[in-house]
């Protein structure tokens, strides 16, 4: 991909404002989109991908490590993200377990029986999902430090924004696990 921020006009930071993001967007769509007079089908998806690509963090991290040339490294879990994997894994196979439970039950009693199990299921899933979210919006709240060091040249600061994307990576996908893992429990 081309370069997202160019494509919409924007800097290219890491800590771009919703708003802003969205106002560039539709001003750049505008003119390209195909029912407009010299719209082009090519150029319109090309402006989309860009929005989809700044409009997530962990997206927009990695494409602005990308354009800085940053190679690709595995990035090892810090011990507060491994405390939160070691919540994690066990509540989603304790639901999963619950699940082929629930789904064994056959009469209504033993569906009543696993009603206190399945409402302690739910709690321990939406205290771990708001422990995610809180934790996400704290690496959030970081980005506009991490465009001060970028632009001061801080030598350390690619590498830093480097593990702030993986983790923010890894939180997205557990925040997407613990929304499954409740719908799943409806």
């Amino acid at each position: 991909m081309s370069n997202a921020f160019a494509l919409l006009g924007l800097p290219r930071v890491a800590a771009l404002d919703a708003e802003a993001l969205q106002q560039a967007w539709l001003a750049a769509s505008r003119g390209a989109h195909p029912d407009q007079p010299g719209g082009d089908t090519a150029h319109a998806a090309e402006i989309n991908a860009a929005y989809e690509t700044l409009q997530t963090p962990e997206k927009r991290l990695k494409h602005l490590l990308d354009l800085h040339q940053v190679p690709w490294r595995t990035v090892p879990i810090d011990d507060a993200m491994m405390a939160l994997f070691g919540q994690l894994g066990p509540a989603l196979q304790n639901v999963a377990a619950f699940l082929k439970r629930r789904q064994s039950a056959t009469s209504a009693l033993a569906k009543a029986l696993l009603a206190p199990e399945e409402m302690r299921l739910r709690e321990q899933l939406e205290t771990l999902g708001t422990t995610l979210d809180e934790e996400r919006t704290t690496l959030l709240e970081a980005l506009p430090a991490f465009d001060a060091r970028l632009s001061s040249g801080e030598t350390t600061a690619l590498a830093d924004l480097q593990i702030l994307q993986a983790r923010l990576a890894y939180l997205g996908k557990w925040q997407t696990q613990v929304r499954e893992a409740l719908l799943s429990l409806m």
